[in-house]
């Protein structure tokens, strides 16, 4: 992976969109790596109590989706200076062999001082935003 130098980054720019998969197999070994056992991710039953129309995928994963194409975009996955969104809309898992589809796009929307950027992300699920105000600051090579 060759990281990103802050002279070929310019406003505008597009990073590589991309498209993840979620499956039920994908919630329980989250869970697990997280610690968060909340059976909305995992018992259907209790999602329908809890107003939801399936189980869904942690928000915290949805968020690390997001980040892993701007750490892939920039090459560092220590370049991530600041992230901050805000949860709109739950990733809806089904039980199927489709399981979810979360896009990813983002874009350059600003150069600041000592070589950082920001960018905004777009992040849906099914062609709804599951991520509001998505915005990451990396701090590129110089």
């Amino acid at each position: 992976m060759m990281t990103l130098r802050a002279e070929h980054v310019e406003v505008g720019d597009e990073l590589p969109a991309r498209t993840v998969t979620v499956a039920r197999g994908d919630l329980v070994r989250y869970a697990g790596a997280s610690e968060d056992f909340n059976p909305v991710h995992w018992n259907p039953r209790v999602a329908h109590e809890a107003g939801l129309p399936d189980v869904i995928a942690h928000g915290m994963l949805t968020m690390a989706i997001a980040a892993r194409t701007v750490t892939d975009w920039a090459g560092d996955p220590a370049a991530v200076v600041d992230y901050r969104t805000r949860f709109s809309r739950p990733v809806v898992v089904p039980d199927d062999a489709q399981g979810a589809s979360v896009e990813v796009r983002g874009r350059v929307v600003a150069r600041l001082d000592d070589d950082l950027v920001r960018i905004d992300l777009v992040v849906t699920s099914g062609g709804t935003k599951v991520l509001s105000d998505a915005r990451v600051t990396v701090r590129l090579a110089s």
